[in-house]
């Protein structure tokens, strides 16, 4: 058995309670592609309109969301070296999440603000409360602080804070409860859950997982409490703007963003450097690539500090900024972090009582990797197309990318399927 994985670690939380995560973020992802496709054209278009406001929610909360859900619950003992505090919150945030999620989307694709938003928004909120609740209360009979942990419950806390900003938005444009005009407070939205959600959550689960995949013991605690404190800071302050007009609203949260960055970076590099498992297999060089992917957005905000854009440049670079984070750097780490996990969750359950008695097939034999391949070869020129077609405000070059994308999610989905649908063989 090669997953890297402790093997007792999963014992305390139910195929039950993570797989239907998974699932569900399968079909968002392959549903996000099909309405990318089909609304290929509205990528020309400013950045505020519904049908890439539902495709971005789509992508947030149904693919990157519930995945980062999904596996929160599996992994949480890994990093606490203790159960799930609770199973039936989980199965209950699921469930809340589930019907949310395509209310609201439905009310963005519509722009029905009415009550299939609202729901949709009240409900994912309930959603993201249990899992705030579940996360802390697993959490904190700590005695000594955990900083993978930390970074979990904090980003938890920004999710909470991201949705609640959301819902406000959306109540915003039946009942004026904010103040101005209601494009200014979407960077404030966005980048708390961008920042505080993603960001935060990958560096605090990256930083021991991708060690344990490699087989890597390095481990350097005090690169990640700066990088703790420098993100916060940075979106406290990029925050804070809002109120107290503070100066480079933009550029000073972008370089210690930057900062943060490049040393998480370094932290991966360094763990390359020290690895076990010298041969890296395909699922995690997909993941190791986000961590390049990551870069770019970056230098799309940069760009959107300076002066020397405006417009329609400013809102391509806007719309190529969302593209890359949501199909760029979150879904390649996705698409390779589910084929490291997955197998493993599946092959725990079918195997657990046999392993070391009988021979049993390798994790990584549950999934197809002729699929895997396909699925990444279509991926990448997939969102090349697609990222050039914003550029160009082409939209044959927008549908020729989205259609490649559409086939890379449905091979992601019929390996997941494949995975999923393992009978125990021994």
């Amino acid at each position: 058995m090669s997953s890297g994985f402790p093997k007792a670690a999963f014992r305390n939380t139910p195929v039950s309670v993570v797989v239907p995560f998974y699932l569900y973020a399968s079909v968002s992802f392959l549903v996000c592609t099909l309405l990318l496709f089909v609304s290929a054209s509205s990528f020309t278009l400013h950045y505020f309109n519904p049908a890439v406001l539902a495709i971005t929610h789509g992508m947030a909360l149904g693919w990157a969301s519930m995945m980062i859900l999904g596996a929160s619950y599996q992994l949480l003992p890994v990093l606490t070296e203790r159960s799930l505090w609770s199973n039936k919150l989980a199965y209950g945030s699921f469930l809340l999440a589930a019907v949310g999620i395509p209310l609201l989307v439905y009310g963005f694709y519509t722009f029905n603000m009415g009550w299939p938003a609202k729901w949709g928004g009240r409900l994912f909120l309930l959603s993201v409360i249990a899992y705030l609740f579940n996360i802390i209360r697993s959490c904190r009979t700590d005695k000594r602080i955990n900083i993978h942990a930390l970074f979990m419950v904090t980003a938890a806390a920004w999710l909470f804070f991201t949705v609640f900003i959301g819902l406000a938005l959306v109540y915003n444009f039946t009942w004026p409860i904010l103040p101005g005009n209601v494009l200014t407070y979407l960077p404030f939205h966005a980048h708390a859950g961008l920042l505080g959600w993603f960001l935060m959550l990958i560096f605090g689960v990256g930083s021991r997982l991708i060690p344990m995949f490699l087989i890597s013991k390095h481990s350097d605690r005090r690169r990640l409490q700066i990088m703790y404190v420098l993100v916060n800071t940075g979106l406290l302050y990029f925050l804070s703007s809002f109120y107290l007009n503070l100066p480079y609203a933009v550029l000073i949260p972008a370089i210690l963003t930057g900062i943060t960055l490049v040393l998480f970076v370094g932290y991966i590099y360094r763990v390359w450097k020290t690895r076990i498992r010298r041969k890296v297999d395909q699922p995690m060089q997909v993941s190791l690539l986000s961590v390049a992917i990551m870069l770019v957005p970056l230098g799309c905000l940069l760009l959107l500090s300076g002066w020397w854009i405006s417009g329609i440049e400013q809102s391509r670079v806007v719309l190529l900024y969302g593209f890359i984070i949501f199909f760029g750097w979150l879904t390649s780490i996705i698409l390779g972090m589910t084929f490291k996990t997955l197998p493993f969750i599946i092959w725990n359950d079918c195997y657990h009582d046999k392993a070391g008695v009988v021979k049993t097939p390798d994790p990584k034999e549950l999934m197809s990797s002729d699929l895997f391949r396909l699925m990444s070869l279509t991926y990448l020129p997939g969102f090349l197309f697609f990222s050039a077609g914003i550029l160009l405000a082409s939209v044959f070059l927008l549908q020729a990318g989205a259609l490649v994308l559409v086939l890379s999610a449905l091979l992601y989905n019929l390996n997941v399927g494949k995975v999923w649908l393992h009978k125990p063989r021994v």
